[in-house]
């Protein structure tokens, strides 16, 4: 009998190139002549991933984002791996906003992506192992069929695939 092949599906984000990116983005906000002198901030919390944004106006904290998008995009961070909150009023007339960067599989689309692998039909066991999915099968045409099904699913966050053995 032939040996079982594996992957594993993470979702990982280098937080050193979002910090790198974060960087960049409160540089160009302290240089850009449309957002000098509105007193819109960017900050990021290393720790638990979260940037938040103060600004005068919804239309300034979207600007802020899409220069923070534009800078993850250009360091390789895919922009599904921030999830952003609503914009919400705060003092003084101005907007709040948050959004977290996405680190790991939570079990609701770790159990989603293991029932579309079952539904597929395919000869592939998907566990559930924390924060990651292990997709094994005896055919390796098998698994790289499963990442092709995978890539073109969207589950709200980007998916890595690794350990390919």
């Amino acid at each position: 009998m032939a040996k079982e092949s594996s992957f594993d599906v993470v979702s990982v984000v280098d937080m050193q190139e979002v910090d790198n990116a974060f960087q960049q983005a409160s540089r160009e906000l302290t240089q850009r002549y449309d957002l000098k002198g509105t007193g819109a901030t960017l900050d990021l919390s290393k720790k638990d991933g979260v940037f938040s944004i103060e600004a005068p106006s919804e239309f300034i904290a979207s600007q802020v984002r899409d220069v923070l998008s534009s800078k993850l995009v250009k360091r390789g961070i895919d922009l599904a791996a921030v999830r952003w909150d609503k914009p919400q009023a705060a003092t003084g007339m101005t907007v709040r906003q948050s959004g977290s960067v996405i680190q790991g599989i939570d079990q609701d689309t770790a159990k989603r992506i293991a029932k579309d692998i079952r539904d597929s039909k395919v000869k592939a066991k998907a566990t559930v192992e924390g924060d990651k999915l292990r997709v094994s099968s005896a055919s390796r045409d098998v698994l790289q069929s499963v990442i092709a099904s995978l890539k073109e699913g969207d589950y709200g966050q980007p998916l890595q695939f690794v350990n390919y053995r």
